[in-house]
């Protein structure tokens, strides 16, 4: 017959197993790679609603936001290493302290600017060759169940939701494609920003439906991103649901395991 004691020592070695086990993970998490989902169409037709990502935390060394709940106890960045214009990063909004997702498009010192969509860096046009349009079914995407945005708009439901699509190619030769849904929203048409040291300037690949640097804080958008809000880099979507959540498998995307972002 087992004892008392035993029973509270086989207790006691599973809650250490339970303990170790999330110590574990969260150093995993720390240190290494941070699972996102992409609730948003801001990085179409790169990344997706509902796409599920690991963001490589080592490839820009770590800052205190690498921990959760920012309790990194240092200031700054230790182990650093610069981002590249192309890079797709994971990064903390200053202003709300959200998860955003966008492309590095400014570093410091450069000018950015943008006119009639296409953007002026450094005072060089930055080329984009028509590729066709990118066509989605019109219908409500996500957890936020909402309808996508359509440069053939009205569209109805179950129809096809069309935005023109071009092939932006970056000075430092990283190129992927962007999307157009109109030609004469705010953020078409914007002042010369000049990012600051230690800065850097960040937008959507679907460029008419991102809050990113081109708006400022006061009204949504990210503004320039501080070095120690980056969080880190994506490459690879792990999978990909179409339904509300990720839990429900027989709506994972059978084309987007392990897909390479651009």
């Amino acid at each position: 017959m087992a004892s008392i004691d035993g029973k509270k020592d086989g207790l006691w070695e599973n809650v250490k197993t339970i303990i170790y086990a999330l110590l574990i993970a969260g150093l995993f998490r720390t240190l290494f790679f941070q699972p996102f989902w992409i609730p948003s169409g801001s990085m179409k037709e790169n990344l997706l609603i509902g796409d599920f990502l690991f963001v490589n935390k080592m490839a820009y060394g770590y800052s205190r936001l690498s921990c959760p709940f920012a309790m990194c106890p240092f200031s700054g960045r230790i182990f650093a290493s610069d981002p590249e214009r192309g890079d797709i990063v994971v990064f903390r909004h200053p202003g709300t302290g959200a998860d955003y997702i966008k492309r590095l498009i400014g570093l410091p010192g450069d000018t950015v600017q943008v006119r009639d969509g296409q953007i002026i860096l450094n005072g060089e046009p930055v080329p984009q060759e028509p590729a066709g349009n990118f066509v989605e079914e019109y219908a409500r995407q996500g957890s936020s169940q909402q309808f996508p945005r359509c440069e053939n708009a009205p569209v109805g439901e179950g129809g096809d939701c069309l935005k023109s699509r071009m092939i932006e190619t970056l000075p430092n030769g990283v190129s992927y494609p962007v999307l157009n849904i109109t030609s004469t929203g705010a953020a078409d048409n914007t002042p010369v920003f000049t990012v600051p040291e230690g800065e850097f300037f960040f937008m959507g690949d679907n460029r008419d439906n991102s809050l990113d640097s081109r708006m400022p804080r006061s009204v949504g958008g990210v503004g320039f991103v501080p070095f120690d809000h980056l969080i880190g880099r994506a490459r690879h979507v792990v999978f990909s649901a179409e339904g509300r959540s990720l839990y429900m498998f027989w709506t994972w995307r059978g084309d987007r395991f392990f897909e390479s972002l651009q």
